[in-house]
């Protein structure tokens, strides 16, 4: 079975949640089937930046236009510009589609490809059972071209398990600032903490209705005591995550919530949403909240030890239900469907 997939959005040194699922699905499969040939393709705009990257042995690079000569062609983020012989197409979320979150032009075109995805796809492979069930409602595609295959996470090692006391405890948010994160909500939940905390805010700030929420974190009165840190590269992330003792997630609308497990996976206590995919994700490890009412959520996880403790336990034990090794084996048994 000769097999091609997109590899364009693999790219990069510090990639976020669709570029980690491209990169493990790529190097997992090839590595997980070495006697198989894979063809990894990528779009025009990147072609020539994939020559840094160095390929597995049983791999070879391809220019995406059109339809890609193979078997089974994989298509990594719900974009297929040509039907090949058979297509898989991977849905990462919808929330384009549903909510306030995006220009109209925007919306316009990602719902035309979105469909157009959805009809070229001879099997669709949605990252939650939520992102599922909007596929069949938005897409209006038949339960039985949908699958399931949930994202998984790396562990970190034994020293997760250890919170530091600092003497100036954090709240820690990862994502890009915008509206669909809900960080107005979180810094206006962060000002009813102890004075002693502090609150980090990590990610590009140049999302949808960015400059709303970053007006909030300029009017807060608790304003000496949030850092907007912008893009932060992997080593920083890593050193934020082990000064956190919270993580807090409030997302409007998640696909999946890949943050969650990352948080989990470094022995952080988790606060996220009780909406969209995020109760899939966390399960009982984390606090689930109305994310348009979180204040006495944070402050109680804030004051409460034995809980964050509680959290973290919980947490350590939720991630080994995500694996890599996991998603690239079902990931393999839908393409074994379409032989």
């Amino acid at each position: 079975m000769t097999l091609a997939l997109d590899a364009t959005y693999s790219l990069g040194k510090n990639l976020s949640g669709v570029g980690i699922y491209s990169r493990e699905i790529l190097f997992g499969l090839a590595a997980a089937h070495p006697n198989e040939r894979f063809k990894f393709y990528y779009r025009p705009h990147r072609f020539l930046k994939s020559f840094q990257d160095h390929l597995p042995k049983n791999a070879s690079r391809r220019l995406l236009t059109g339809a890609p000569s193979a078997d089974v062609f994989h298509a990594l983020n719900q974009r297929v510009d040509a039907k090949a012989r058979r297509t898989v197409s991977t849905f990462h979320d919808l929330f384009v589609m549903t909510g306030d979150y995006s220009s109209p032009e925007f919306r316009a075109r990602f719902t035309a490809q979105a469909r157009a995805a959805a009809d070229r796809s001879d099997l669709i492979i949605a990252v939650s059972n939520f992102t599922a069930s909007q596929i069949e409602q938005l897409l209006k595609v038949e339960t039985s071209r949908i699958r399931v295959v949930h994202h998984g996470v790396a562990p970190h090692g034994q020293r997760t398990a250890m919170r530091k006391h600092a003497d100036t405890p954090l709240v820690l948010s990862v994502g890009a600032i915008q509206r669909r994160k809900n960080i107005a909500s979180l810094v206006t939940a962060f000002e009813k903490l102890p004075a002693h905390w502090r609150l980090a805010l990590a990610g590009a700030p140049d999302g949808y209705g960015a400059a709303e929420e970053l007006r909030a974190v300029e009017k807060s009165k608790a304003r000496a005591r949030i850092d907007v840190l912008g893009y932060v590269s992997k080593a920083q992330l890593e050193a934020l995550y082990s000064q956190a003792s919270i993580f807090a997630f409030p997302s409007l609308d998640e696909g999946f919530g890949m943050p969650i497990l990352e948080a989990m996976a470094h022995g952080v206590p988790v606060l996220t949403s009780n909406r969209s995919a995020m109760p899939e994700v966390a399960g009982d490890a984390a606090l689930l909240v109305d994310p348009n009412n979180i204040d006495d959520a944070l402050l109680r996880l804030a004051t409460d030890q034995p809980l964050r403790e509680n959290l973290i336990r919980l947490g350590l034990e939720r991630i080994k239900q995500f694996t890599w090794d996991a998603a690239i084996a079902k990931t393999w048994a839908v393409y074994d469907e379409l032989r």
